[in-house]
């Protein structure tokens, strides 16, 4: 299947690193200019050199998805130099790796607002400029669909935010549906990248990993970008309001 994003404009929250950067460099080769929006403005920038030596076009904004004032201004930028906003993807997320007994108000309310409040935020901010035919996709995780632990604790406001994406995704839908936006979401299963500070390739993590992975390897950000394209494109163009796991497996068994 040939996906074509020619001529629209994508704003990427997290688009500094890890899956971010993976799907700015895959929406940019499917055409879509790029705005990548980040709390660390280097890393946004180095996203940009990258797509841009690839043959992309697109613009690196600092901001925080818990600010509205930045959120707006980085929003406003964007149509202002590229033109438009087509295609929004709230992927900024963080996580911190704190057992129940040690969580703290400030934890909570740090991953929560960022992980859920500020999908909310960049949502209701952007669909206010989004045309009709335009589309969103929000990334959860296999872990807003069941606990995933493998020593002795989860981490309990991380889970409760992603579960709160899975529903803001199809509350949003019904409502941005009345504008002809569609919004979906992906749910990334294990994932190469440093999001939790570990190494997910390790003997101990692929040991651990194996008891539910189909696919017998870690997912790389490609992956995710694949799936990410694809709901954004017009071949998606029917499915509105739906959680698409991307996981290897992993909630299969």
């Amino acid at each position: 299947m040939i996906i074509s994003h020619t001529g629209k404009v994508a704003f990427i929250t997290g688009a500094g690193s890890g899956i971010g950067r993976g799907i700015a460099m895959r929406l940019a080769s499917d055409g879509a200019h790029i705005a990548a929006f980040d709390l660390n403005l280097e890393a946004a920038k180095e996203t940009v050199e990258m797509l841009v030596a690839s043959g992309g076009t697109g613009i690196a904004l600092r901001g925080d998805v818990r600010s509205r004032q930045e959120v707006s201004g980085a929003i406003d930028e964007t149509t202002t130099v590229l033109g438009s906003l087509d295609l929004l993807v709230n992927n900024a997320g963080v996580v911190t790796m704190s057992a129940l007994d040690d969580l703290t108000d400030d934890e909570w309310d740090f991953v929560v607002d960022v992980n859920l409040k500020g999908q909310f935020i960049v949502s209701q901010i952007a669909a206010r400029v989004m045309p009709p035919g335009s589309a969103i996709v929000n990334l959860a995780t296999v872990e807003s669909e069941v606990v995933v632990s493998s020593s002795g604790h989860c981490q309990v406001h991380y889970n409760a935010s992603k579960g709160g994406v899975t529903m803001l995704t199809k509350a949003l839908a019904v409502e941005l549906g009345l504008k002809g936006i569609r919004v979906n979401a992906v749910a990334p299963g294990p994932i190469n990248t440093h999001f939790t500070g570990g190494d997910v390739n390790s003997a101990e993590a692929m040991a651990f990993m194996s008891q539910r992975l189909l696919v017998p390897r870690v997912g790389e950000p490609e992956d995710i970008a694949n799936a990410v394209s694809f709901l954004l494109s017009d071949a998606a163009s029917y499915i509105d309001g739906v959680q698409l796991p991307v996981d290897g497996g992993w909630l299969t068994r």
